[in-house]
């Protein structure tokens, strides 16, 4: 029988320090300071926070906190933190708890072993973490002690970030004045626009016991070998099944102390894989819902550990199973709450609703190697494009009546359907488009789903900064050149319906190129990409080189997101990390091959020998049987040569690569890397199919990928 519960309501939001903690705890000019400092973006002042300090140390001290940190987000994709305790000698040496202003507004860490991409040399260590006060300070819950965390961003020395999270407030800020700008046309009122973000995350869950058998999965996220079972995911059962009573435990624990930091999580069920799930909160301000998100990886790799399971967010875990991905569901909200991707009921607002659309759908099809590189990596690319994912060419999926609207739009025609009943699509009138209007297709990497675009492309382990800033800021690029070309057009004499008309017309005409509603798993849709010029690209490295195009540094630059140095930083970084995480799995393999399968092929053959030997003095040498079994101990022997030559080919590769010092040739020879680790898991798979089951040295995937 189910144990009885506390309704979330009851402790919702207990371990972190909003405006309503604020109301509780400050005196009302304060509370209202920190109001227009958090909604409004107004400067915070010293005094301000020097009561906010003495608070947030009273709150968090009676919450068991002994420690507080900055916690950040640097440019490795994780999260980082460094805890100082509350203790400070006071008068007359008296130990005492003390937390200012300046311990709350900033801190100053080691920055020299953070990534930099050559923003500052090593010798170069200081580092600072500067509180955002638009994300709540939370409290973390350990066994043995609890620590304040407050929301940070890390910047080095020269001012130059080093974190995800700059970028993003800035990008944010980008969007703001761009869409802004663009409203004033329609006698918006609104003072503010902010995105919205629901990150759906999905995972896969095995037994702790097999995770620490297999060396791959703890060094690199992901099997380096395995053969697929016979049962896996073909038969289509597991996708929203029930849920197995040992994950519903971890999921039960995990989505408490989530509740308690105040991530609105919403849903769970069984996704389409073995063993693989998705969790997903209710959409929330993109700064919030992407620090929410980080938490939330953290809070199920600790609270899988005490359930004896291991939590693998790697894209791509398993070979010819099902991936796992980040669906960030995005949207432009005012602060009079109107979602501008919402399509409306009245013409106004309709003409609105379509200016925004294809500011959106524009900044993708011009930006669309720009969005490629941010969702590569080494574990997304064996992810895109798998028939399981969205494909590695950026399309935006929008509907067929979306769709229809457009096209009617760019030819002027007029459409007077029964089904519909919206009339023209010319200059007076602009048809009623109801707000669910599209089905959804998983095989698009950017998707309208009403009201909302779904980036499904993102990976499982990313964090969503990087893409969703760069989503903000040629959005904000986008509506800015939209609203210059209402503006000429103005000038020229025409009204204002007119020119937005001419605009739309205009931004159709040249980016449907890049909207497509078919199935992106399709060879077809390959071909027809192809001769569209919509790019395909398929490997990281050659996705990272998008950064260093030059009107992506200009719009970068231009909306003051990254400056030139942090655009060529992030370009390194990537691509050093890619680098890095092919070296590591290569040598995993290497070593793998030869001190684990070649030993277990070289003992399965001494034990056939063995058995030959005895059926031929008993049997005699012409036996069948005995014929069998020299053809399994040859092909056994023929893979252990081939494994010996392939680890030693690719040991001559690594050492060679070592020494590339252009960065671009270093990229391509990681890449030929990549593919021999591939030969020489094909030939482990082909021995894991003949050698006896009880000589097998790790755990294979159908002891893995079974109920929990």
């Amino acid at each position: 029988m189910a144990k009885h519960v506390k309704p979330v309501s009851t402790y919702f939001g207990e371990n972190i320090f909003n405006l309503t903690k604020m109301q509780q705890m400050l005196p009302k000019n304060v509370v209202e300071k920190m109001t227009d400092v958090v909604l409004k973006g107004t400067k915070l002042d010293r005094d301000t926070a020097s009561v906010v300090a003495i608070a947030i140390k009273e709150w968090a001290i009676s919450k068991g906190c002994t420690h507080y940190s900055h916690w950040f987000q640097p440019l490795t994709g994780f999260t980082a933190e460094k805890h100082d305790s509350f203790i400070d000698f006071g008068e007359n040496g008296k130990l005492i708890e003390a937390f200012s202003e300046k311990q709350l507004i900033q801190g100053e860490s080691d920055a020299s072993s953070f990534p930099s991409g050559g923003i500052r040399t090593t010798f170069e260590a200081r580092g600072y973490t500067i509180w955002d006060p638009t994300s709540p300070p939370f409290i973390i819950e350990y066994p043995h002690g609890n620590t304040l965390c407050i929301p940070s961003v890390f910047v080095s020395y020269t001012g130059d970030t080093l974190d995800k999270k700059a970028p993003l407030l800035r990008s944010v800020e980008a969007l703001n004045t761009a869409a802004l700008g663009m409203l004033k046309y329609f006698g918006n009122s609104a003072s503010k626009v902010y995105t919205t973000l629901g990150v759906e995350q999905e995972y896969f869950l095995i037994d702790r016991e097999f995770y620490n058998k297999r060396i791959d999965l703890k060094q690199t996220g992901r099997t380096l070998f395995g053969r697929i079972p016979a049962k896996h995911q073909q038969m289509e059962d597991q996708y929203f099944g029930n849920i197995p009573e040992r994950a519903f435990a971890f999921m039960t624990d995990f989505e408490n102390e989530a509740y308690k930091l105040g991530i609105p999580l919403k849903t769970r069920h069984n996704e389409v894989a073995p063993n693989q799930f998705e969790v997903v909160p209710i959409y929330e301000d993109v700064n919030v819902a992407i620090d929410h998100n980080q938490i939330i990886m953290d809070l199920m790799d600790r609270i899988a550990r005490r359930h004896g399971l291991a939590v693998l967010l790697n894209e791509k875990p398993f070979a010819t199973v099902n991936g796992s991905g980040k669906h960030c569901n995005w949207a432009m909200v005012t602060d009079k709450g109107e979602n501008l991707l919402n399509p409306g009921k009245t013409p106004q607002k309709n003409l609105r609703f379509l200016v925004f659309l294809m500011a959106t759908v524009r900044a993708v099809n011009k930006y669309a190697k720009l969005l490629r590189a941010s969702i590569a990596s080494a574990h997304n690319d064996h992810r895109l494009g798998a028939n399981e994912a969205p494909p590695a060419i950026i399309s935006v999926f929008l509907g067929s009546l979306l769709s229809e609207v457009l096209h009617d739009i760019e030819t002027g025609k007029i459409t007077d359907t029964a089904e519909q009943s919206w009339l023209s699509i010319g200059i007076d009138k602009i048809p009623s488009i109801p707000k669910d209007n599209t089905d959804r297709n998983r095989t698009s990497p950017f998707a309208f789903t009403g009201a909302k675009f779904e980036f499904r492309a993102v990976g499982s382990s990313q964090s969503p900064s990087t893409p969703i800033a760069i989503l903000n800021t040629i959005t904000a690029s986008m509506l800015d050149v939209m609203r210059t070309e209402i503006e000429t057009c103005i000038a020229e004499g025409k009204d204002f319906t007119t020119a937005v008309v001419e605009v739309l017309r205009k931004s159709i005409s040249e980016s449907k190129k890049v909207i497509f509603e078919g199935d992106g798993y399709s060879e077809t849709w390959h071909k027809e990409a192809a001769k569209r010029g919509l790019p395909n690209i398929k490997t990281a490295p050659e996705a990272f080189e998008s950064y260093l195009e030059k009107d992506v540094k200009e719009v970068f630059e231009r909306y003051k997101v990254y400056n030139a140095r942090e655009i060529e930083a992030i370009y390194h970084i990537d691509l050093e990390n890619y680098i890095k995480q092919v070296d590591i799995e290569a040598d995993i393999t290497r070593d793998r091959a030869l001190t684990k399968y070649i030993p277990t092929a070289a003992r399965y053959v001494s034990e056939l020998s063995s058995t030959v030997e005895g059926l031929r003095s008993t049997l005699g040498k012409n036996d069948k049987g005995i014929k069998t079994l020299v053809d399994v101990i040859k092909t056994l022997s023929s893979s252990i040569v081939k494994l010996q030559s392939e680890s030693a080919a690719l040991e001559k590769a690594l050492l060679a690569a070592e020494k590339i010092e252009n960065s671009r040739k270093k990229g391509a020879a990681y890449l030929a890397i990549r593919r021999q680790t591939e030969n020489i898991r094909a030939i482990v798979d082909g021995l894991e199919e003949i050698v006896a089951d009880d000589l097998w040295p790790v755990p294979k995937y159908s002891d893995m990928l079974v109920s929990l």
